[in-house]
């Protein structure tokens, strides 16, 4: 295997438009990462800026349930992040290969994402694209928060612009086209993504893009019967449609159902 720094790379575990995803071992400390390898000359200035930005973000954030950013190395055509690997990959692969959580296991992976959103958002980051796909698990099954490329900083009371992120997950705001609170939407995002983990399917769907949009805005949704009435609470609070009345993040903290 070849070398890169003070690393041997190995497999392949992830491709994207313009990057690639290699695992690589620590040539003296044998310790894994994963090195996402960025090719620059396929990339215009725009890109490059989000690329930079993204850097920018993940190098301010340590916390135990965020992928961390270890070191960035550049060639003339390469960026490598060497960041921390998670051996249990996507939630969304275990769910898919598992099945719905139980709530103890759900309250459990809830309470990690949203101490991990909720540090974010004290330090003015919204993520923006949280999604099952982004939320990785490691050897311990402990979740760790990945993927800040659509992330912006956001003071407080700021308004956004940019739309971003996954439709399915998105809140109804961000349909209308209207300027929004960057925490809110993580907040709604974390509504979809506890749903996901109880019931194992997304609360709104739709066969087109159209389908889905209105089935947002009208914000309602299936309650299966195996749902508890407090976790049905938190979830109708989360994906309220509503900004002005959507819980804050203090709240979800507080929550009944995070207690249990």
């Amino acid at each position: 295997p070849y070398r890169v720094g003070y690393y041997h790379m190995e497999k392949t575990i992830g491709k994207g438009n313009f990057a690639v995803v290699k695992l690589a071992t620590h040539i003296t400390t044998k310790s894994k990462v994963a090195i996402k390898i960025i090719q620059k000359t396929r990339l215009d200035d725009e890109c490059v800026r989000k690329i930079l930005q993204e850097i920018n973000i993940m190098k301010m954030l340590k916390h135990p349930h965020i992928i961390r950013l270890y070191q960035v190395m550049q060639t003339e055509k390469l960026i490598y992040l060497v960041t921390e690997y998670a051996s249990g990959g996507e939630i969304f692969d275990h769910i898919v290969a598992h099945g719905r959580m139980n709530e103890k296991e759900a309250r459990k992976k809830f309470k990690q994402i949203v101490s991990a959103v909720s540090y974010c958002h004290k330090m003015n980051v919204v993520h923006r694209d949280l999604k099952a796909e982004n939320l990785l698990l490691d050897s311990g099954l402990n979740v760790k928060v990945a993927d800040f490329g659509f992330s912006n900083i956001s003071k407080p009371g700021e308004l956004l612009r940019t739309h971003c992120g996954s439709p399915p997950y998105a809140a109804p705001e961000l349909f209308e086209g209207k300027e929004y609170d960057g925490p809110k939407v993580d907040i709604w995002s974390l509504g979809i993504v506890l749903y996901v983990l109880v019931v194992g399917s997304l609360p709104f769907d739709g066969k087109t893009l159209q389908e889905l949009r209105s089935s947002i805005l009208a914000g309602k949704f299936r309650v299966p019967f195996f749902m508890s009435t407090e976790c049905e609470k938190l979830i109708r609070r989360l994906l309220c449609t509503d900004v002005s009345k959507r819980i804050s993040m203090k709240d979800i903290i507080s929550h009944e159902w995070m207690k249990l």
